[in-house]
């Protein structure tokens, strides 16, 4: 009985701590904290707030619950994350477990599978085609094949850039930088150079398809099986655009497979063609399926092709834009860069500034890294999935969550950066608050433009590449002024990414007389 006695005692005594160490538990395993839900709805946010304008709502959601936040998409949980060190932990420190991609319903509609380097899931396909494109296309040996293109696509820009706008008013621009980076990456990807009419055609085709989805096809995510049949006609347009794509792009892939059953050793056909392409890689890749070896389908390739092409132009052109207004804007920069690219190059040189005179500017490194922390071309990453039911922050992140990143908060954060909203290119130089920041965030994350982990962007390498010769090159050639009446406006505005919401419109001054001329 006295053993009975001093074991119901002690049990007494130990319920309470057990108690609370349960609710600890508890606590540390509670979903992230959001507004309230509706069920088929999601979040009740959506009665008020369109999808489309997200990040404003999701500022006033942080304010008031924390880094983490919590919205419903229908039935999807989506987490958003807006503080660098929780983003570390799940990315780099938990990169396996968020290296996926959730599935959208209007892809499985439209009889899209997920076999493109974006949208894989987290294994060997995906392994497969990132390999082929870091180690086939974008590798330093391989972007060395593609100096031609650039060469193309540079005396592109500068003709462009100096043609005069109509009734004589300030060129927009992002149109020339768009158009530029667009004739670039269709060279690497087809390995033949097109005739303007024939690049417009293939831009206007990729774009069209890209907005329509953007305004058109979230509502997908509502109630999908009811949805489907209710908004049919948004499907149909859609497939009809993609029809629209496999007739242009079909012709360039049978054109580069008879140039591949060319005599080995044989040079290219013509001026135009170059020795290496992005389709060149995709023909003779092989997918394991069914236990068998098998070339990619054409609808593959083209898929293939198109994320090649969106990926890096409104995220290149973008960038531009934002980098050569803030060059507009503050003059000093400017002529600090011009006097760096002049001394780095020879004066006399004709044909601009040359790939590896890029790597002597410091202060250009500066430049570009100073505008991809304050403009990144987008605010958020591509979404992630949870693999596994895990933790990020100290809360519960189930299974099969979507999560998102907040890449502007990070990079515009008053407690990590001295004055955020500042250009301050010297910020990266010795002795700058962003002295060594690694964009890649391997080590720490203060910025991530790119993205960060195991899905980070594979193209880093060479955007950061285009973006210096690029800028070097237009600072080379012109002086960019602004123009009294049209002052440079930093507002943004959110389409494919984060744009000027008014665009650019300088004047341009020719800094050498053969341009003068």
């Amino acid at each position: 009985m006295d053993a009975t006695r001093l074991f119901l005692g002690a049990l007494l005594l130990l319920l309470p701590a057990a108690f609370l160490l349960l609710l600890r538990a508890r606590g540390r395993r509670r979903l992230p904290p959001g507004p309230p839900s509706l069920p088929l709805l999601g979040s009740v946010v959506w009665l008020t707030n369109s999808p489309a304008e997200t990040e404003p709502l999701l500022r006033r959601l942080f304010e008031r619950y924390g880094p983490v936040v919590a919205l419903r998409i229908g039935a999807r949980l989506s987490v958003f994350v807006a503080d660098r060190r929780i983003a570390h932990e799940a990315l780099v420190d938990r990169g396996a477990a968020l290296a996926d991609r959730p599935a959208f319903p209007e892809g499985r509609f439209l009889g899209e599978d997920d076999n493109i380097i974006t949208r894989a899931s987290y294994g060997p396909v995906w392994r497969l085609l990132r390999r082929n494109l870091v180690a086939e296309t974008l590798h330093p040996s391989r972007v060395r094949l593609f100096a031609p293109a650039r060469a193309w696509a540079r005396r592109v820009l500068v003709h462009k850039l100096g043609e005069p706008g109509p009734d004589a008013a300030p060129p927009r621009v992002v149109d020339t930088f768009q158009y530029a980076m667009f004739f670039l990456l269709v060279l690497m990807c087809f390995g033949e150079r097109l005739d303007e009419p024939a690049v417009h055609a293939i831009a206007s085709a990729l774009r069209e398809p890209l907005i329509y989805r953007s305004k058109n096809m979230q509502v997908f995510s509502f109630l999908p099986a009811v949805t489907k049949h209710l908004f049919r006609a948004r499907l149909d347009k859609a497939l009809a655009m993609r029809r629209r794509i496999k007739e242009l792009f079909l012709p360039l892939i049978d054109a580069r497979r008879e140039y591949k059953k060319r005599p080995g050793g044989e040079p290219p056909k013509g001026e135009t063609t170059l020795e290496h392409s992005y389709v060149d890689t995709l023909l003779d890749m092989k997918i394991e399926e069914d236990g068998a070896q098998r070339p990619l389908t054409d609808d593959e390739i083209i898929r293939l092709c198109s994320e090649f092409l969106n990926a890096g132009t409104d995220t290149t052109s973008t960038g531009l834009q934002w980098i050569m207004a803030e060059l507009v804007k503050n003059p000093a920069i400017q002529e600090k860069l011009y006097n760096e690219i002049m001394a780095a190059t020879d004066e006399d040189k004709q044909e601009g500034v040359a790939e590896e005179d890029v790597h002597k500017m410091p202060y250009l490194k500066a430049v570009i890294l100073e505008a991809l922390r304050k403009h990144p071309p987008a605010h958020f990453v591509l979404p992630h999935k949870a693999a596994e039911d895990m933790e990020i922050g100290g809360y519960l992140i189930p299974k099969g969550t979507t999560v998102n990143f907040m890449v502007a908060e990070m990079s515009r954060d008053e407690q990590e950066w001295k004055n955020p909203m500042e250009f301050s290119p010297e910020r990266f130089l010795p002795g700058g608050d962003g002295e060594g920041v690694d964009v890649t965030g391997t080590k720490a994350i203060r910025m991530m433009p790119f993205g960060v982990g195991r899905r980070i962007c594979p193209g880093l390498g060479i955007a950061m590449l285009h973006l210096e010769y690029f800028v070097a090159n237009m600072v080379r050639e012109y002086e960019w002024k602004e123009v009294p009446g049209d002052e440079v406006d930093f507002a943004e505005k959110n389409e494919f990414t984060v744009v000027m919401k008014k665009p650019l419109r300088p004047r341009l001054v020719p800094r050498r007389s053969h341009l003068k001329s």
